[in-house]
């Protein structure tokens, strides 16, 4: 019988608690990131040219994104008033281009509260949790799930783009079907532009809902 029918709800809290035990640090997980660039290598089971450019790239975006973010007096407020104890636990991977920018907004605000802990873990090595919080039935990244940090109770989750972006997506599969690379080059502007603002202000909705 599927032990997943049997008791749904131990079994994602098991499958949540088993990604938890090899979750890195934000540190960690730039430093590792780092050591792949040096070794012109990427995350996953599959090495490709265009996924370690993907790699390079994101680390160097993520380095400006942690120097240049600023965050409001407003949203800090918001932020440090979080009382209870919550993890976001982040599925991604070294290449995925909407998390560069995410990760870092994601990062300073858990600075800001230590009652906010942020772990990431790797998509294609944790396929059972990402299977649990699909988007639109994808294995779409960066996924964040916020969890209570006592009993990882699943308070809720975002990604893998912030809301706007997400709309610009949606409106532009509408009309071309799919994204193009010109669209996605578009859509890298438009964060620039953004200024990690709008991950801000849906991350901070997010943080509010409990």
């Amino acid at each position: 019988m599927n032990t997943l029918m049997e008791n749904p709800i131990k079994s994602v809290s098991e499958t949540i608690q088993k990604s938890m035990n090899k979750a890195m640090t934000y540190e960690e997980y730039r430093n590792w990131v780092s050591e792949l660039v040096a070794s012109n290598s990427n995350s996953g089971p599959i090495q490709t040219d265009a996924l370690v450019n993907y790699t390079q790239l994101n680390d160097r975006r993520m380095k400006r994104w942690d120097k240049t973010l600023k965050i409001s007096e407003e949203y800090k407020k918001k932020i440090t008033n979080l009382n209870s104890k919550a993890t976001w636990l982040v599925l991604t991977e070294s290449w995925c281009g909407d998390a560069s920018p995410s990760l870092p907004v994601m990062n300073k605000m858990a600075e800001l509260n230590s009652k906010l802990d942020l772990k990431i873990v790797l998509r294609d090595e944790n396929l059972e949790l990402m299977n649990l919080f699909l988007t639109n039935e994808a294995q779409s990244i960066p996924k964040l799930i916020a969890l209570d940090s006592e009993t990882n109770e699943v308070l809720g989750e975002w990604g893998p783009r912030p809301s706007i972006a997400t709309k610009m997506v949606d409106d532009y599969k509408v009309k071309h079907g799919k994204l193009t690379a010109e669209f996605k080059e578009d859509l890298q502007v438009w964060y620039n532009k953004d200024k990690g603002q709008n991950i801000l202000e849906d991350l901070v909705n997010l943080l509010t809902l409990k």
